[in-house]
Formats: C-alpha cells, sequence, structure tokens
C-alpha cells in the first residue's frame, strides 16, 4: 500500500511541476501563483538572480523579468524523495527566454537558453502539493546575441 501512495504523491507533485512550467509559459499568473505556498522562499541567487520571501514577492519579481518575453520551460528526470507531506525534488531543467522588446535592450542580448536544476521542496497543504522552497543553478547558458542592422 505504501507504494501505491508514493507513486500517487510522485504523479502529483510532477503535475504540480507540469502547471508551473505551463502556466509560466503561457503567462496565467493565477495559475502560476496558486502552486506555490504563501510563504515561499525562491532563490536565484546561484543563477545570477536574489531571493524572495513570500509568493506574492516571488510573483512581482518573475512578472517584472518575463513578462513580456517569450519562454520554454522543460523539467525532467526528477530526483524525489517524499516524507509523508513534505518532498525534495531536484528536475534537471532547460528554459529559453527570448527577451521583449521593451526588454532585450536592457538586457543588452536577444535571450537565453539555459541549462540547470530546480531544487525544490514541497509540501502538501490541504491535501494539494505546492512549491515552498525553489532554488535555481545554472549549470550553462547560451546567451543569442542582438539581431544586428
Amino acid at each position: 500500500m505504501a507504494e501505491i501512495a508514493y507513486i500517487e504523491d510522485f504523479i502529483a507533485i510532477s503535475q504540480v511541476k507540469a502547471r508551473y512550467c505551463r502556466c509560466l509559459d503561457t503567462k496565467d499568473w493565477v495559475g502560476y501563483a496558486d502552486v506555490f505556498t504563501e510563504d515561499l522562499e525562491l532563490d536565484t541567487r546561484p543563477a545570477g538572480g536574489i531571493v524572495t520571501y513570500s509568493r506574492d514577492e516571488a510573483l512581482h519579481m518573475v512578472r517584472a523579468a518575463v513578462e513580456t518575453a517569450a519562454t520554454c520551460h522543460h523539467v525532467h528526470s526528477p530526483e524525489m524523495t517524499i516524507d509523508g507531506d513534505s518532498a525534495q525534488v531536484v528536475w534537471a531543467m532547460q528554459d529559453r527566454v527570448v527577451w521583449g522588446a521593451d526588454r532585450a535592450p536592457r538586457m543588452g542580448n536577444a535571450g537565453h537558453t539555459g541549462f540547470g536544476h530546480y531544487h525544490e521542496q514541497y509540501v502538501r497543504q490541504d491535501g494539494r502539493w505546492r512549491i515552498a522552497k525553489q532554488v535555481l543553478t545554472r549549470l550553462h547558458m547560451d546567451v543569442h546575441p542582438l539581431p544586428t542592422r
């Protein structure tokens, strides 16, 4: 019976992460916010970013960064440890970002294709899994130059 519960939790957590990617890339900010706990800790410092300490603060930061960008996030190969209502997951990830016309000049490039990992803590709240902590690390980034005239 424990194996069935593990498989059910594994699938449920995987669906949360799939929703995370879809909502982020389609700019469904209500759906994106719903995958996180209210007290989310989002740490992008290992990838050159900042740390935020609430869902609202993280949503504001992410929206400001990619609202006008075309993005595509892929995750795979989850390493998952589930213990009751808590889970630790490392996802291999790849993201493609094409900056909007408003942001590309400030960034100094047209976008990037990045490779790395999401290190995440999930918690089950009210019967639903949510991301409580996320750390983004990068292994490599291909930066795409601005077009030349």
